[in-house]
């Protein structure tokens, strides 16, 4: 490979990169706006799922459709279409919170996620094929390592400045007079406008950048037949359910680690704890704020941070991992110790059952983009079409947190983890099935 080559493709890995933040950013600052959605609707844990059911329907409805625009339009303007789409769906959080219409919330989720969707189908096997094959699980983990950046930082914006005040109920609502409740509709509306327009902006301003930027040519239209072609490839379908699983298990667990903590009595125990109290207030420091008066909600809600911080130090060390290890033992290795933390958590309390449910972060690290790799590995011209398949897989995100939503409403969230356990189980099998067949 010449140098200008490598410098081309360098350059695309850069821009490719900051993608991969900015949809783990925003997909994990909707995790942090479900409490709040929560407090503000009165709604059950089953029903405040259908804000991840909304927003990772998307990836099942456009996943297809996403991969046979992009051969068509090609992958620079499906990037800026994918942004402007994103953009619009931040934009609708504006009525929707003006006007308090959970409808409205929905479909500004779906839209945001459709155009996720269309970034995803392009980047992830784009990125794979920037080099050789043997390097591609290294090099996905180490973009999606930013990714993990992006979804370390939102935790500390949706505690911040998303769960810092405290919801009313609507019998408090109702004591307040006309002039008392106009302003506090006022204020909790701009608490979610204000931090979503301006991630409009940045996306926009994002996507007049992608006008100007050049990308290798890297994938040809793929054969025609090739979905079903793909279907009978047995490796490939695995690995779309180990996508679907992993997903499922991330989302369910991060998006209830707030409610979790707290319906386990975290609170005081955190607000008493002069250690836990000092990171805490470090992380809101580097943000200028501070917890004195605030929801015990945004308290445990920066400890967040930990979740998805150990996710992205994971995908750092995985991409060298990978170099070094079959990416499939590196991949059972994990889930087995996936699976040791949440049973610990399970079978303790405190701030031991705290700590071992947020490691659970640090070892999803590598999985998603692990298993996207295994599964395109010898499909040549239908990676393409292999990577509409695969995303449309993380649809996963939408069903199991349904699933652990409805368990933790019926039994509780000890009970609720079993079924995180099973999926992680999954992708301990596959990890140790490609290990076998490399």
């Amino acid at each position: 490979m010449n140098t200008s080559t490598n410098k081309s493709y360098r350059s695309a890995f850069i821009f490719l990169t900051s993608l991969f933040f900015l949809w783990g950013f925003i997909t994990v600052l909707v995790d942090s706006l479900i409490p709040r959605l929560k407090d503000v609707f009165e709604m059950s844990y089953a029903k405040t799922v259908l804000v991840q059911f909304a927003f990772f329907v998307a990836f099942f409805v456009f996943s297809l459709p996403a991969g046979y625009l992009l051969s068509k339009i090609g992958y620079k303007k499906g990037i800026v279409l994918g942004l402007v789409t994103m953009a619009i769906g931040c934009l609708l959080f504006y009525p929707a919170a003006e006007h308090r219409l959970f409808a409205v919330f929905l479909v500004g989720y779906f839209t945001l996620a459709g155009g996720i969707t269309i970034l995803q189908v392009a980047a992830n096997p784009f990125v794979a094929l920037l080099g050789s094959e043997e390097g591609a699980s290294s090099r996905l983990n180490l973009s999606q390592a930013f990714n993990s950046l992006g979804t370390t930082i939102a935790p500390v914006v949706g505690a911040l400045f998303l769960l810092s005040d405290s919801v009313k109920s609507s019998e408090e609502i109702g004591l307040l007079n006309e002039t008392q409740k106009s302003a506090y509709y006022i204020s909790e509306a701009a608490t979610v406008q204000t931090p979503f327009l301006l991630i409009a902006g940045f996306i926009l301003l994002l996507a007049v950048i992608f006008l100007f930027t050049k990308l290798p040519k890297l994938i040809e239209e793929s054969p025609k037949g090739g979905y079903f072609k793909l279907l009978k490839n047995k490796i490939m379908l695995m690995g779309a359910l180990g996508i679907f699983v992993y997903v499922g298990a991330e989302v369910a667990i991060g998006s209830f680690l707030v409610n979790y903590f707290y319906d386990a009595g975290l609170a005081p125990i955190v607000a008493e704890n002069e250690t836990m109290m000092n990171i805490a207030n470090t992380i809101a420091n580097t943000f200028n704020q501070t917890f004195s008066g605030k929801d015990p909600k945004s308290l445990l809600g920066i400890f967040v941070i930990f979740y998805w911080g150990g996710a992205m130090i994971g995908r750092f060390v995985g991409a060298y991992l990978t170099k070094i290890m079959a990416a499939g033992k590196v991949l059972s290795i994990f889930a087995l110790l996936a699976i040791s933390m949440i049973v610990i958590s399970m079978s303790t309390t405190g701030l031991l059952s705290m700590w071992s449910i947020l490691a659970v972060g640090l070892f999803n690290s590598i999985m998603f983009p692990t298993i996207f790799t295994l599964s395109l590995e010898g499909l040549g011209d239908l990676k393409a079409q292999a990577s509409g398949l695969l995303c449309m897989a993380i649809v996963g995100g939408a069903i199991i947190p349904f699933f652990f939503g409805n368990l933790i409403d019926g039994f509780g969230f000890k009970t609720a983890f079993i079924l995180t356990i099973v999926c992680y189980g999954y992708i301990l099998f596959y990890g140790r099935f490609k290990t076998k067949k490399a």
